[in-house]
């Protein structure tokens, strides 16, 4: 399996004016890895998400750039087509499941439907298959489980059969989108470990969408970071973490809690996201980064290569190959 994104362009076309979501977005993820889009809200980590998968809802537009998948440009697929991969080969976990899921329909019944849409087996087997899907994902009592509704269910649960459903099909690649934002810490934590083991029993690539660059260390081997529709750092997960370069990335690696460091007050990064309907000129960062100069604030910076598999996009470094 391989994922290609190639200056992928995500617009919303509003009253107001045209909202840029993504605005030349690339990475790569390579079968078997487990990569991270990390950034604030609003950046555009889960318009990406839904981008590959072809589910922008109006007035939102895919107006340009490549998602090759296994070979394939999904923007060029047909609607039909794009049904197929949908589940069978891409699957996606949202952020709240309490909303995934159907409320009037068993958690068993709509793992089924995910099983008996994508997989061809007898129907006789398919209670069977999703039991066993609850079972793996670490559900007790799965037979029982599966005869009961969402509402029956905790979060973590929830979440659970969530990642049950996704994984009822074998897809290659796994979207996970804020999968933990709205469990407690506990749970969180659970349902890390579980993706780690179903990384490494069904071998999926895994991307994961998230806000916080403490689940980046934890589970990812490669991270884009994001900052209003834009790419500004991409790295090898413990290369970004041993080396940050954008003022962004610095940035959100000071806001993180350090267990043997007692301050008063954690860092900040100064100053708000900026307006989507008109965003700054130059580098969108400019206004709220300690280090702008006036070339920030009249264009864009390129993407240059500053080592081996780690860009960044500031004009802080301009040595190196541009990608």
């Amino acid at each position: 399996m391989s994922l290609k994104v190639s200056d992928l362009q995500t617009y919303f076309y509003v009253r107001e004016g045209v909202v840029k979501a993504v605005d030349g977005v690339s990475f790569e993820l390579k079968k078997g890895e487990t990569m991270g889009i990390v950034g604030e809200s609003g950046c555009g980590k889960s318009v990406t998400a839904l981008s590959i998968l072809r589910l922008i809802p109006e007035p939102g537009r895919i107006v340009g750039g490549k998602i090759v998948f296994e070979g394939e440009d999904l923007l060029q697929k047909t609607e039909e087509e794009m049904r197929k991969i949908r589940g069978a080969r891409i699957a996606m976990i949202f952020q709240n499941p309490a909303t995934s899921l159907n409320p009037v329909f068993t958690v068993g019944f709509q793992i089924g439907e995910a099983i008996d849409l994508h997989q061809d087996i007898p129907d006789s087997q398919i209670p069977e298959k999703a039991v066993e899907m609850l079972k793996v994902v670490g559900i007790p009592e799965p037979g029982k489980r599966a005869g009961e509704y969402p509402h029956v269910f905790s979060g973590g649960m929830r979440q659970r059969a969530m990642i049950a459903m996704s994984l009822s099909c074998n897809p290659s690649l796994l979207i996970a989108d804020e999968p933990t934002t709205a469990l407690d810490v506990t749970i969180q934590a659970q349902i890390l470990e579980l993706m780690k083991e179903l990384r490494n029993s069904f071998g999926a690539s895994i991307l994961l969408i998230t806000h916080d660059i403490g689940l980046i260390a934890e589970l990812t081997e490669k991270v884009a970071v994001m900052y209003s529709g834009h790419i500004v750092e991409n790295a090898a997960t413990e290369m970004l973490f041993e080396n940050p370069c954008h003022p962004y990335t610095q940035g959100l690696m000071a806001s993180i809690p350090k267990p043997d460091i007692d301050v008063e007050r954690l860092a900040t990064i100064p100053g708000v996201v900026p307006d989507a309907l008109n965003p700054p000129s130059g580098c969108r960062f400019h206004p709220r980064c300690p280090k702008a100069m006036d070339i920030c604030m009249e264009e864009q910076p390129r993407t240059i290569e500053i080592e081996a598999g780690h860009t960044v996009s500031c004009f802080l470094f301009n040595q190196g190959k541009e990608n």
